[in-house]
């Protein structure tokens, strides 16, 4: 009885079991969201490059939109979205002057 109580020690309880599935899936599923958010950033750096002012709003309206939906999803803090909007939305405007 004594050994089976030492093995029942190192295995965890079923809750912490749980959150500890809970937070990897949050966690995957807040880095693929990063990373699409990261991908459409370049992309639009690259449209920036070339300067092409119509593809540029269309490229700046779908990063705005996807770090609106993070901050609604909390993957992102409001601040940081709103920094980054910012910043983009400055690259933008100097393409445009």
């Amino acid at each position: 009885m004594a050994e089976e109580k030492k093995e029942k020690g190192k295995v965890k309880k079923p809750t912490a079991q749980k959150r500890d599935e809970q937070s990897q899936q949050r966690n995957l599923r807040n880095r693929s969201f990063k990373s699409k958010v990261t991908t459409a950033m370049r992309s639009l750096e690259e449209t920036l490059s070339k300067k092409d002012v119509a593809a540029v709003k269309a490229q700046l309206s779908a990063v705005y939109s996807l770090m609106d939906k993070g901050v609604k999803k909390g993957v992102y803090k409001m601040n940081k979205a709103g920094r980054v909007k910012s910043r983009l939305h400055a690259k933008a405007a100097q393409l445009s002057v």
